[in-house]
């Protein structure tokens, strides 16, 4: 056998055993005669040592060892004289008896550690490197351990994992989608699925009344720190079963992941929230709650001055930051200068401050009396030694959205945001529609297989535009620390229902037969009432890892266009293969 230890096992109890270890070097270096030699495999790292009176041909072999080479070393395990207590195998040394080089290797481009010298660029490029550093390592066993949990969670509440296709029908979200040339059908394609909706609900038509997958999905969209145009979602669906059954599953899952993972306690039950109060309080319908600054609707306080950019207001929010009182011009340029970036989109920004002695300071303060501009702190609910931030318009939900961005980074700069403090939520009540002035027409909010919540079936009939505006979805967000981890809804089961769901989108008849005449008709074969919902697996890891970034949980990401640089993917395809596919490239002009 090549090694009957891993390098992160050995302790005091296996001193004088004689032991076989493998694994990359990590480091060597002489001191008075003795070569030193770290061993790493994924395991852990333990220290070797090669004495200065050692046999001629063990010194050169271990003289000529250089980083990741791959070694197999025999040897008896010493407790060290110099101890590290940061290290887990940190009380032993293996006194080298013999070393087999299995592998040489070149010198890599950036150092294997913790903290490396390599840049992402570099480090994409050689992934297959950058996964034997440590920090990765642990991602990917979280993800495993996490994977590991979901599973016999699932299974211990009856679910059955069963897989759904790959190659599909392109979706109503069509220009999202990745296709795929069907050479067996000339000129026509497959889609990636952006989920497994429809196959979920059909399986609850069949009788799979507890379906679970942790599911690839594709989605062909712009790029950013949480996404990947590949992702892995835990996909779930149920039958018989209303909201409060799926919530409460579902709740428990994440207990029980956040217990037996990171052994947190999060509360029980969950707090809710309407979609409603979401927005108005926090200008987000996935709220950060570890932390107040609260959004302040002000805008009958600031009426009637004689400032136009607040008379003209359709809506005026406030938020306040503590302890800003203290900020200078300069700062309070320089964050106003950030709201204006397109990012956040705001024109400007108005301030209050509510100074240490009493007195106020504003940038409004010509047009608004020191009583005036106190009500109106104490509207936004600030306390002495606050700044208020407003900011107006003539449209509340952006607004509010502009000043949910502003309060986020304002809460980071103030450190209330702390990735290892924990704050889930559901939030629910969602609008089932949403409006477009610029096509004049209902979309989806979420996609056109949610039902409409059952105390709202007459406003979903109606034919008036402000009552179908009225309807709440049977629909429902997990969000945890300001991002959403999951959500789902109670499916439409009944086909006249999904069929008035179609009319209200302007899906006409043949349109719906085309894109959904399989699911239509399965509806006519005893569906079941039925919900689910999906978590974002790859952003569960990375925030029960405290960080930002999904890339590091994923063994082999895309980068920000989209490319995989390691292997040089997307690429060119030649010409016989275009010819079998009938397919011509066309360049832009």
């Amino acid at each position: 056998m090549f090694r009957d230890h891993t390098c992160g096992e050995l302790r005091l109890a296996n001193a004088g055993h004689t032991v076989t270890l493998a694994g990359w070097v990590q480091r060597s270096r002489k001191l008075g005669g003795m070569t030193f030699i770290d061993l790493r495999d994924r395991y852990g790292i333990t220290q070797l040592v090669v004495e200065a009176d050692a046999d001629a041909a063990l010194v050169e072999a271990a003289t000529s060892l250089g980083r990741e080479y791959v070694i197999q070393v025999v040897g008896e395990v010493d407790e060290r004289q110099s101890k590290n207590p940061k290290m887990p195998t940190g009380d032993i040394e293996i006194k080298v008896a013999s070393i087999n080089i299995l592998n040489k290797s070149v010198t890599p481009p950036f150092t294997i550690e913790d903290e490396s010298d390599g840049g992402e660029d570099i480090r994409a490029k050689f992934r297959y490197l950058d996964l034997r550093r440590n920090p990765l390592q642990q991602a990917l066993a979280l993800r495993h351990r996490l994977a590991h949990e979901v599973r016999n969670y699932l299974d211990a509440q009856d679910f059955m994992e069963i897989e759904t296709p790959y190659l599909i029908k392109s979706t109503p979200e069509g220009a999202r989608d990745f296709v795929v040339p069907s050479r067996m059908n000339p000129g026509q394609f497959y889609a990636l699925p952006q989920s497994p909706q429809t196959f979920k609900q059909l399986l609850m038509v069949a009788g799979y009344d507890r379906y679970f997958q942790i599911v690839r999905c594709f989605r062909d969209e712009d790029l950013r720190a949480d996404r990947q145009p590949e992702f892995t979602q835990i996909d779930c669906e149920m039958s018989f079963v209303e909201q409060e059954d799926v919530l409460n599953m579902f709740e428990g899952m994440m207990r029980t992941l956040f217990k037996n993972v990171l052994n947190v306690d999060i509360p029980d039950p969950l707090p809710r929230m309407s979609w409603y109060d979401a927005m108005d309080g926090y200008g987000s319908d996935k709220p950060d709650v570890r932390f107040g600054m609260t959004i302040h609707e002000i805008t009958d306080k600031v009426k009637g001055n004689g400032f136009a950019v607040l008379d003209d207001a359709a809506y005026v929010g406030a938020i306040a930051v503590p302890g800003g009182a203290g900020y200078t011009r300069k700062q309070i340029d320089e964050i106003t200068e950030w709201v204006k970036r397109p990012q956040v989109g705001a024109k400007g920004l108005i301030y209050i401050k509510l100074n240490d002695d009493g007195s106020v300071k504003s940038s409004i303060d010509k047009f608004y009396t020191p009583e005036q501009l106190k009500a109106i702190a104490e509207a936004a609910e600030a306390k002495t030694g606050d700044i208020i931030f407003i900011m107006s318009g003539p449209q509340k939900r952006k607004v509010q959205t502009m000043l949910g961005v502003l309060r986020l980074e304002m809460g980071g700069r103030l450190g209330l945001r702390d990735p290892k403090v924990f704050a889930p939520l559901w939030i629910v009540d969602f609008p089932l529609l949403e409006w477009s002035d610029e096509d004049g027409r209902f979309y989806a909010m979420h996609h056109p297989f949610t039902a409409p919540k059952p105390e709202h079936m007459d406003w979903f009939y109606s034919d008036r535009k402000e009552d179908l505006e009225k309807v709440c979805a049977n629909a429902y967000d997990f969000v945890l620390n300001g991002n959403e981890l999951g959500g789902g809804s109670i499916r439409i089961h009944e086909a006249d229902v999904q069929k008035r769901m179609f009319e209200v989108l302007g899906i006409g008849a043949e349109e719906a037969e085309y894109k959904f005449g399989f699911i239509i008709h399965a509806f006519q074969f005893g569906a079941p009432p039925h919900g689910g919902l999906a978590f974002g697996f790859d952003r569960v890891c990375t925030l029960f890892a405290g960080k930002e970034s999904i890339r590091d949980f994923i063994a082999f990401p895309k980068n920000n266009q989209g490319r995989d640089v390691m292997i040089d993917s997307p690429s060119q395809i030649d010409q016989v293969q275009l010819d079998e596919l009938n397919l011509d490239i066309r360049q832009n002009a």
